[in-house]
């Protein structure tokens, strides 16, 4: 009894969990993504936090974490309000 296949998306979040930068190219021909860029958007959709990096013509994707600012920015688009914590 062998152990269960990983999906396409399950190997996309490996490669990029590394913290390296992922090209489109490798997305494409490594893990044999009709669209590299869909199966970003879809982890993205999920809640994935990933960077589009543009160098000498190509793509790179990497997994990061939000800054503060990007999640003030999504709070005050939910629910049209400043959020701001005084003490």
């Amino acid at each position: 009894m062998g152990r269960k296949a990983l999906t396409k998306r399950e190997k996309t979040m490996r490669l990029l969990s590394t913290g390296k930068n992922v090209t489109w190219e490798t997305l494409r021909k490594k893990l044999d993504l009709t669209s590299p860029r869909a199966m970003i958007d879809t982890l993205r959709g999920e809640g994935n936090c990933i960077y589009v990096n543009k160098h000498e013509g190509q793509t790179a994707y990497r997994l990061g974490e939000p800054s503060k600012g990007v999640i003030a920015a999504g709070l005050k688009a939910l629910s049209g309000e400043d959020y701001s914590y005084s003490s």
